[in-house]
């Protein structure tokens, strides 16, 4: 199992980064979370890891923070969903806006994420409830049916972002146009339209 990894961080480009460490490139995925708060290429990192051997791919999954590896491993337990949703699941929403949804019971936020349907919710809820306290986060607590304003921001710069790439752009412009535009108040159209500008 390769839990941590140590080194120059080469290349990224959402959502896989490229790591050498010792002079082996280790091509590692990660949650838009972590590769958003990713330092400038040449920098060093350390990268706790997720290793996955399957049949036709052995796959590495990276996060910046022990607690986001750890809510990672805790959802990929869950029936029915796998490393690449679990990936989904932590880029539209942060660990802490996760466990108040769970602990709220919070099914409609849930639903708002890429790929969770109704019974996928309901069974995050149910199966991640008792595991909570391993995340290690403090209580919180949201609106029923109200999607957290840091995760509703979130969702809308990858939706921009998504946009931009379909435009031509390279995801790594894209993140970075997306990034240093600072008004969190936004919409998708209004936020494309100021990355237009820092690209031009």
């Amino acid at each position: 199992m390769i839990g941590r990894l140590r080194g120059e961080l080469i290349d990224k480009s959402f959502p896989t980064c490229l790591l050498d460490v010792s002079g082996v490139g280790y091509e590692i995925e990660t949650s838009l979370t972590t590769f958003t708060s990713l330092p400038e290429i040449g920098s060093q990192i350390v990268l706790y890891t997720h290793f996955v051997v399957r049949e036709d791919a052995q796959l590495l999954y990276g996060f910046l923070e022990q607690r986001e590896r750890r809510v990672f491993r805790s959802l990929i337990k869950v029936n029915g969903v796998g490393p690449k949703l679990a990936l989904t699941i932590l880029s539209g929403m942060i660990a802490a806006d996760l466990a108040a949804c769970i602990r709220e019971n919070d099914v409609q936020s849930l639903v708002r994420l890429p790929g969770v349907g109704k019974k996928t919710a309901e069974r995050l809820i149910i199966d991640m409830r008792d595991r909570l306290d391993e995340w290690g986060l403090a209580e919180a607590i949201i609106e029923p049916g109200t999607m957290p304003r840091r995760s509703i921001v979130r969702s809308i710069a990858r939706d921009a972002e998504t946009a931009l790439i379909s435009l031509g752009y390279k995801p790594q412009e894209a993140t970075r146009a997306i990034s240093l535009i600072q008004d969190e108040n936004l919409e998708v159209e209004d936020l494309i339209k100021e990355a237009l500008r820092n690209m031009a």
